[in-house]
């Protein structure tokens, strides 16, 4: 995987888990925010990011997915 220079993990900042550089803003609640309606602009008003470091997460999520194996969901 690539380097993201707007994403750092740390594990003292929220546990380890990816966050955006320079603050503990998880990626995990901007993807979340995004995915739950919110539009790139407000997520990043809401949480004090800027909308490039939004992309980022949501960039930095959709790498993280493609790395994965699938497997077909039990129906």
């Amino acid at each position: 995987m690539k380097a993201h220079p707007l994403i750092e993990i740390d594990p003292a900042k929220a546990h380890g888990r990816p966050v955006i550089r320079g603050t503990r803003v998880p990626v995990s609640i901007l993807v979340g925010s995004v995915a739950g309606g919110m539009t790139p602009a407000d997520t990043a008003a809401q949480y004090d990011v800027t909308e490039e470091q939004v992309q980022a997460a949501l960039l930095y999520a959709a790498e993280l997915i493609e790395r994965e194996r699938h497997y077909p969901l039990a129906g």
